[in-house]
């Protein structure tokens, strides 16, 4: 990781946090000190200090990992765990029906993060996890809930991610094609994007429940087989659990 200009210590502890992922859940402090672009001597202070406040934990081999203070802080006031918390009701109801993945995510920092994902043991194979970020036109999930920003929103990927240009969609093309094709539609389906034999579908959840100009702040997704004996039902199922996702964070009040 190239060390920035100015290195200040939130700078490098940012940096050490980030450095886990869910591939790397436990790292020693040399590895640390690699990836987070460290001095060695002062990735050791830091991670002690981050020890010591529970930020980090400390591990019997040596290595170290995220300390539950760390989640304690962030499920104590993050906005996702309230978007979480509102949308388990129908996303508990989207995988009783079709027992695969079922998942919760929204745009942040122009990526998808995976908020929440359920799964049944016979799952098709799937790469998001729990607080995975993916860019977004690299999956359904990302491209519906990117179908519906503004303008501005969508020239400013295709500024930092002049690669999504060049990238075909099964059925309907380029990218710009594609995220009219949702915008018509009000969903994404789209086959083999990450892994073959598998299909992503995803509908946005909307910050108002009618009216025009609305825009996507979450997405309910699935991933399934490619020939999934309840494809048909999947997009109904979805959008019904959109819509009582988007009332309960948007709840009209009746005039008297």
């Amino acid at each position: 990781m190239t060390k920035p200009n100015k290195d200040t210590v939130l700078d490098r502890v940012l940096r050490i946090l980030s450095a886990f992922d869910a591939r790397r859940r436990h790292l020693s402090v040399t590895d640390l000190s690699q990836l987070a672009g460290i001095p060695l001597a002062s990735t050791y202070r830091l991670v002690s200090q981050l020890t010591q406040e529970d930020i980090l934990t400390r591990y019997a081999d040596g290595t170290v990992g995220l300390g539950m203070r760390l989640w304690e802080l962030a499920a104590r006031s993050s906005p996702a765990v309230s978007l979480r918390t509102a949308a388990m009701p129908f996303l508990d109801d989207v995988q009783a029906i079709f027992r695969q993945h079922t998942q919760l995510s929204v745009l942040d920092d122009h990526e998808v993060l995976v908020v929440e994902r359920l799964s049944s043991r016979n799952s098709v194979v799937n790469q998001a996890t729990v607080a995975t970020r993916m860019p977004i036109h690299t999956v359904s999930m990302g491209l519906v809930q990117l179908a519906f920003q503004p303008s501005h929103v969508v020239d400013d990927y295709f500024a930092m991610y002049p690669e999504a240009s060049q990238v075909r969609y099964p059925g309907s093309g380029s990218i710009v094609n594609t995220l009219a094709r949702i915008r018509r539609e009000g969903f994404a389906m789209l086959d083999g994007m990450l892994d073959d034999g598998t299909t992503g579908a995803a509908v946005p959840v909307f910050d108002k429940p009618s009216g025009r100009h609305r825009v996507a702040i979450a997405a309910i997704s699935v991933v399934i087989p490619d020939d999934f004996e309840q494809r048909s039902a999947v997009i109904p199922v979805l959008m019904a659990a959109s819509r009582g996702l988007t009332r309960a964070l948007h709840p009209v009040t009746e005039a008297k």
